[in-house]
């Protein structure tokens, strides 16, 4: 995969040019790019093996390295009319049988390639294939479950006929005896050189799906849902060797040591119950357009702030890949020890085999790859990639040749012990996001003499590419840094042709260079916490407990201690917090280039229409305001986000988002003591209370000044900023009288004594 990163090119192996002359061309494409458009330059860099595997190669392999060279020459040997070629057996003289469907055919390809049909059955499908005892060839059928004895000029008889549906596998001992794995109720069936058969063994499974004799005569069963091998001893005794964590064990070959292999794959059952392999792939969703949100905080919220990395521009580490795998593959030893050698989140088994050399060769869908397990540890190498989109069975003929049959569509090809002498790698569609202006391309690489790595780029603005994009550029030359000819447009490919001979050239990376057009940056919401809310920086220890305090409080510690208290208050933003006049503006504001942004925050009181600075080029998205440098009112801010530090400055782009209202009031509520007097046991105080801006919220007293209890005004609920009280207290005032505390809307406090009558006079 191509990933968009915000560097210059990095990692020479075998190089031909020095870093610093590469550097330095990246520089002054990166200079040339920013005048010419004013956004920060990027780069689509192809560099690890991951990287070139979402690419299409053809007479190419790519090895675990992420090295791109020339592969086995792929020879087409037959083409079927048939889709899918499920299963191949070969004759001692080299002449190859193909089981195909959906029309239920086998075809016979002989040692020179000729092909013709060989043998029509009435079903759909053939799964199995094996050579009969005497010559002659054993076809197994599905949906109907049979198996036919075909004789050498194609004339066919009803070997056996099961109950199960599916025939999956066959395999025949040294005494003729045949083995038959079904499906839907994973029955294993022996059958005698007559045609007699009965049932051997009847599995846990829906179905079993690959047979293999070892040589002591143990029957191995692969099985589908659940996906494990069996060893199960000439006596019908059965052992679990592996229970896998995926659906079906779609193939098992040993090797010329005796270690047998297996093949597992991640399925489901398609129509008709069959089981298919079912590529799944993650579609990351477009988050949609947002339309910018101002918001007050009417209560104390939780927020936090998480980076999630691995974004476009990003240098950090990748997001990991959440994906299940698709397949696997395992090597079992004779005692039953078994490994895990290989795993794919891309690509599904469907058979192995080995080169001369013993390294396992897997066959896999949905995109034809042949790869290669190699090195130690073993990595993979892919070797090839067939012009179809699954690799469903492996065959070798009487000179050793690898032949490999494939489905969608159904074709026969052969693998050379030599490299071809041309190969073509395109790259995945490079999406810039918005139409681009192009920089330069670059390579690295070796060419060993007689050999050349040429490199072209087509652009266009469909995701896949179709006529409407531009034609293939002339080659460049320059492997340090070639301009980019394609037109303008929001996606580009690159093509790399590698020629030569014998070990020919190597491609070990690639960067093409892309400049955005520079997008207004977007201030998305506004958030305006509680009066007095603030947030203390991470791992700050606040303030320390009082001993002795316990019962006493004041509405300022209360508030603080809700606050420290709110559950989430511990998130990115650091633990919540009361200061009196302080006032938390939050925001959000994001860029499309992903610039690197500074912001302006302006205010504005009600009723007035200049803005004024309270702050300038902030680079964070949070600032606390000390609000009691201001006159009590109603206020609005404003955000102002710029992109001038990634853009010069008479190009840099600004956005900017107004606040909803909110209250300015540091001024305590004013308390006017009237009448006191004691009338029938009980002491009665007549008081007003007045606020030049905020409402009256709570009004308390006590006499001990630490309980306090709450009093009412005449109309019962507060909620004006003028309020008339009337307060009864049982029996008369003490010499300490009592005291009053009356808190506004925004938390102001104000307190007043009230003596006793006998004082008063």
């Amino acid at each position: 995969m191509l990933i968009t990163r915000p560097r210059t090119t990095r990692r020479a192996r075998g190089a031909l040019s020095s870093s610093k002359g590469t550097l330095a061309a990246a520089s002054i494409i990166a200079l040339a790019l920013v005048g010419l458009h004013a956004s920060s330059p990027k780069f689509f860099q192809a560099t690890t093996q991951a990287d070139f595997l979402k690419g299409e190669v053809d007479n190419l392999s790519v090895d675990s390295h992420g090295q791109l060279m020339l592969g086995p020459a792929t020879e087409l040997v037959y083409e079927t009319s048939a889709p899918f070629l499920w299963s191949t057996v070969s004759e001692p003289d080299g002449t190859l049988f193909i089981g195909t469907g959906n029309e239920g055919k086998v075809f016979r390809v002989d040692p020179q390639g000729k092909g013709s049909l060989f043998f029509d059955s009435t079903e759909l499908e053939v799964h199995a294939l094996a050579l009969a005892g005497g010559g002659g060839l054993l076809v197994g059928t599905s949906p109907d479950g049979r198996i036919y004895k075909v004789d050498r000029n194609g004339a066919a008889t009803l070997f056996f006929s099961p109950e199960e549906k599916y025939i999956w596998a066959l395999t025949a001992d040294g005494k003729g005896n045949v083995f038959a794995a079904t499906g839907e109720k994973g029955v294993i069936y022996k059958i005698a050189p007559d045609g007699t058969g009965t049932t051997f063994y009847k599995t846990n499974a829906t179905h079993a799906t690959a047979l293999a004799l070892d040589k002591a005569g143990n029957l191995l069963v692969g099985t589908g849902s659940p996906g494990k091998v069996l060893r199960i001893d000439p006596e019908g005794k059965a052992f679990v060797l592996l229970d896998s964590p995926f659906q079906e064990i779609h193939a098992l070959r040993f090797d010329d040591k005796g270690l047998l292999y297996a093949a597992a794959i991640s399925g489901r059952s398609g129509s008709g119950g069959t089981p298919v392999a079912t590529p799944t792939f993650d579609q990351p969703t477009a988050e949609p357009s947002r339309a910018p949100v101002p918001t007050v905080s009417a209560e104390i919220t939780s927020m936090s702030i998480v980076d999630v990395g691995g974004g476009a521009g990003s240098t950090g580490t990748p997001q990991e890949d959440r994906r299940l795998p698709k397949g696997a593959v395992y090597r079992i030893s004779s005692d039953g020890v078994w490994d895990q050698l290989w795993e794919s989140r891309d690509d599904a088994p469907y058979d192995l085999a080995f080169d001369p050399n013993g390294a396992v060769i897997i066959g896999t869908g949905s995109k034809g790859k042949v790869y290669r397990l190699e090195g130690e540890p073993l990595r993979p190498t892919l070797l090839a990639r067939a012009s179809a989109q699954q690799v469903t069975a492996f065959s070798r003929d009487a000179r050793g040749r690898l032949h490999y049959a494939t489905a969608n569509p159904g074709k026969l090809f052969r693998l050379s012990s030599e490299r071809a002498p041309r190969g073509t790698y395109e790259s995945e569609t490079c999406d810039a996001q918005m139409v681009a202006t192009w920089g330069a391309i670059s390579w690295h690489g070796t060419t060993p003499p007689g050999s050349r790595i040429e490199l072209f780029t087509r652009a266009g603005n469909t995701e896949t590419p179709d006529d409407t994009w531009s034609p293939w550029s002339a080659a460049y030359a320059n492997a340090d840094a070639s301009s980019i000819t394609s037109p303008k447009a929001r996606y580009l490919q690159w093509r790399a042709v590698l020629t030569g001979r014998g070990e020919g050239p190597v491609l070990t990376s690639v960067t093409a260079a892309y400049l955005q057009r520079n997008l207004r940056p977007q201030v998305r919401s506004i958030t305006v916490h509680p009066p007095g809310i603030v947030f203390q920086k991470p791992f700050s220890t606040g303030d320390p407990e009082l001993a002795g305090f316990e019962d006493q409080s004041t509405p300022e510690r209360k508030l603080a201690a809700a606050a420290s208290q709110t559950p989430g208050a511990s998130g990115g933003l650091g633990r919540r917090t009361y200061q009196k006049g302080l006032e938390t503006l939050i925001w959000k504001a994001d860029d499309e280039n992903d610039d690197d942004l500074v912001h302006d925050v302006l205010f504005r009181r009600e009723g007035e229409t200049t803005w004024k600075a309270l702050r300038k080029a902030i680079p964070d998205s949070i600032l606390v305001w000390d609000t009691s440098t201001i006159p009590n009112g109603t206020y609005f801010v404003k955000i102002v986000a710029s992109d001038s530090p990634s853009n010069p400055s008479g190009v840099a782009l600004t956005g900017e988002l107004d606040s909803s209202a909110f209250e300015v009031d540091n001024t305590p509520p004013a308390i006017s003591v009237g009448d006191v007097r004691v009338d029938r046991g009980r002491t009665l105080v007549t008081f007003d209370v007045k606020d030049d801006h905020s409402p009256i919220q709570r009004m308390e007293f006590s006499q001990d000044g630490q309980r306090w209890r709450g009093v009412f005004p005449v109309d019962g609920i507060a909620d004006s900023r003028e309020e008339h009280y009337e307060l009864a207290v049982e029996g008369e005032l003490g010499e300490r009288g009592l005291t009053l505390r009356a808190s506004d809307g925004m938390n102001n406090v104000a307190t007043a004594h009230v003596d006793p009558p006998s004082r008063r006079q």
